[in-house]
């Protein structure tokens, strides 16, 4: 098993696995869990890193210049091993770079890179996705947190919601059964700005917004304290869980999975944003503790 490397303040501490640079526990200064228990009835991750892919691929490949590559769901990030290029007592960096076995299925030279610092009641997380070629690089990605439910806090779990910052009045994405995302949408279960959470909302898989308004949502009981989750360079939100189950994700995504009979190039895929020749794109996450 990997060592998780720890980074802390006198209000959080959290740890993150260098297999995936997934985050695995997010805990308040009387060490009080806010993650997912990961109970395998369930699921048992945490916060797994979504790239270069979200969600299903159409036949489980990628296609560029005619060839088609075998991509997993979420991609291949969450399934490898991070160098950890930095450690201190409030910060961690993960570095993820092309390889043999990488360019079987994604054929580019990258360098993905994930910064975590706890500055007091704050969590922040920074991807940055290089691309060390001499050419536009397509990609997608997305972080996938998934929080207790309910919060550690007393308050009821059928009184915990999520509030959007801005309206959201368009429909969602529909996924179908296969994990692609489906020609027709489906209504919005939003009141207003609020999303009452309850097990039926996720019957059919996830909530997507794509797009979303709101840059940031904020996510507990009304009358406890509540994290706030900021996600300011991500046009997509999704929100999960299994019914049942003691935790909620909240999804800020640059992507999203394959419509339906989806068959063209990579660089076609809707959600597909392109990394410039010697360049970096750089997407935001900061999760917030409130009293």
């Amino acid at each position: 098993m990997t060592d998780l490397i720890t980074i802390a303040s006198d209000q959080l501490t959290a740890a993150i696995n260098p297999y995936g640079a997934e985050l695995t526990h997010l805990t308040d200064a009387d060490g009080r869990a806010l993650m997912t228990d990961a109970d395998p009835q369930f699921w048992i991750g945490h916060a797994p890193i979504l790239f270069p892919v979200i969600g299903v691929t159409n036949g489980g490949v990628i296609r560029l210049d005619g060839t088609a590559y075998p991509m997993a769901k979420h991609g291949f990030a969450r399934h490898s091993t991070f160098d950890v290029v930095d450690h201190g007592a409030s910060h961690a960096t993960f570095r993820l770079s092309a390889s043999d076995k990488t360019r079987k299925s994604y054929p580019f030279d990258f360098v993905l890179e994930i910064a975590f610092r706890i500055d007091g009641a704050t969590l922040s997380v920074e991807a940055r996705v290089v691309n060390r070629g001499d050419a536009p690089m397509p990609a997608q990605f997305g972080f996938h947190p998934a929080f207790a439910w309910p919060l550690p806090y007393g308050e009821p779990r059928a009184d915990h919601r999520v509030t959007f910052t801005a309206e959201e009045p368009g429909m969602l994405r529909k996924i179908a059964p296969e994990g692609l995302i489906a020609a027709d949408r489906r209504a919005s279960p939003l009141e207003g700005r609020v999303l009452h959470l309850r097990d039926d909302l996720f019957v059919d898989d996830a909530l997507v917004w794509d797009p979303v308004q709101s840059q940031a949502v904020t996510y507990g009981a009304a009358n406890g304290p509540q994290l706030h989750v900021a996600f300011p360079d991500t046009p997509r939100l999704g929100i999960w869980t299994k019914p049942g189950a003691r935790f909620v994700c909240i999804e800020p995504w640059h992507g999203i999975a394959d419509p339906e009979g989806f068959t063209g190039d990579f660089r076609a895929k809707p959600g597909v944003f392109e990394v410039p020749a010697d360049g970096t794109t750089t997407i935001r996450m900061t999760i917030t503790l409130k009293p």
